[in-house]
């Protein structure tokens, strides 16, 4: 996720700090050819790793969703329908933009202009739909500042925002880069199961394996220690019938010795 990731969305401030990994394009040819002598089952990994991620967001967004609700003023089940449709065409309308300016820098020029009409439309709407929902609630209220939460990001988004700002955000690096994260959790989840079952057996073979060779070291080593105290006791047998058989000897030389004196 590169160095930091840090960014103003309104009223939020989000910043997942420093990633520990190496980032390095060059490291990528070594990845694949490890992988293809030795599964190491790194996907398993980076899906328990943005399954985390995501849960951390999902958080976030829920207890900002919660914070709205106890600060800002409740409407009723009507208004806030309404208040809902300014919000999504809105959002809509950010999120063209984005992508209208994103195919114009890539020269995509008639592409672009397309999407700059359907703009249009959508502006449209969105006037007639804040027409509807500024008749159903007083002045005073309406001048505030309703906000709701992004669903990908957990940032917040205001219904007064304008288009600038709305294109700012569904263009910007967090939202797009929440996006990649979850479409790539998604990929990753669809074999996860399986992939873990086989990790799991993987790593039971290998602790078997461990087992094993710590098993065989010790039988070795049991083996050599009777190996070495039977040589022990043979070399003590040993030299005790040396030490037997040169006390006869000269037992039997004082004896001969005493008898040529007599």
């Amino acid at each position: 996720m590169g160095k930091m990731l840090a960014i103003n969305a309104s009223m939020s401030r989000m910043d997942i700090g420093e990633c520990p990994k190496i980032h390095d394009n060059a490291l990528r040819a070594d990845f694949e050819k490890a992988q293809q002598k030795f599964d190491h089952y790194y996907d398993v990994d980076a899906t328990e790793h943005l399954q985390a991620f995501i849960s951390d967001c999902d958080r976030r967004t829920e207890a900002a969703r919660k914070r709205l609700l106890e600060t800002q003023e409740e409407l009723t089940a009507e208004v806030a329908e309404k208040a809902n449709a300014v919000h999504e065409l809105a959002e809509k309308i950010g999120q063209t933009l984005a992508k209208a300016e994103e195919l114009g820098a890539q020269g995509l020029v008639d592409d672009s202009l397309k999407l700059m009409g359907e703009i249009e439309d959508l502006r449209k709407k969105k006037s007639e739909a804040e027409d509807t929902y500024r008749n159903s609630m007083p002045v005073s209220s309406y001048q505030q500042q309703k906000l709701r939460v992004c669903d990908v990001c957990s940032a917040y988004l205001g219904i007064h925002d304008n288009d600038r700002r709305l294109a700012d955000h569904f263009g910007g690096k967090l939202h797009l880069g929440f996006i990649k994260i979850r479409e790539k959790l998604s990929e990753l989840e669809k074999n996860y199961e399986e992939r873990h079952e086989a990790r799991r057996k993987f790593d039971e073979q290998e602790r078997y394996k461990r087992d094993d060779k710590r098993s065989h070291r010790s039988r070795s080593g049991d083996r050599n220690d009777r190996h070495r105290r039977s040589r022990s006791r043979s070399r003590h047998s040993r030299h005790r019938s040396r030490s037997r058989s040169r006390s006869r000897t000269h037992k039997h030389d004082r004896r001969d010795r005493d008898r040529r004196r007599h």
